[in-house]
């Protein structure tokens, strides 16, 4: 093992006094950037799901190709919250062996005898509106300066 001499050390502390010194200056405070964490915890930014939710529900029912009005009637939603996430989920509940009518409506669907039925595309038009809404609505809330 090879020991440090004291002409290297000085050298070592000559390199070290010649470089440059990085420093920083703050001016202000973080009261903002406090508040925006304080409201974070309190998850005050969810506040609004539910209105958010039933514009969907609203949207979707709307939008919904109409026979016998079922499928239209049969739109929810639930909100979903985990430690770290939160989520709105639409859902419908009108099912016919097995298959969800508002799925095969939107995106088309096979016959018994060997046809296809289009598929209407209606669930992300209607829902297009809502998601803007959305983003406004907690964008807002994160920037809100109270």
């Amino acid at each position: 093992m090879h020991s440090t001499t004291l002409e290297e050390k000085r050298s070592i502390q000559r390199v070290n006094t010649s470089m440059p010194v990085v420093s920083f200056k703050h001016k202000g405070n973080f009261e903002k950037t406090s508040k925006f964490l304080k409201r974070a915890k309190k998850r005050e930014f969810y506040k609004n799901l539910d209105q958010y939710g039933e514009m969907g529900v609203q949207a979707l029912m709307a939008a919904t190709p109409i026979d016998t009005g079922a499928t239209s009637k049969a739109w929810h939603y639930k909100i979903e919250q985990t430690k770290d996430s939160v989520s709105i989920v639409w859902y419908n509940t009108n099912v016919n062996e097995g298959a969800n009518i508002a799925l095969l409506l939107n995106y088309g669907h096979g016959t018994p005898t060997g046809g296809y039925v289009r598929g209407k595309n209606f669930i992300k038009p209607a829902m297009k509106k809502v998601f803007k809404e959305i983003e406004d609505g907690v964008w807002g809330e994160v920037t809100k300066n109270e």
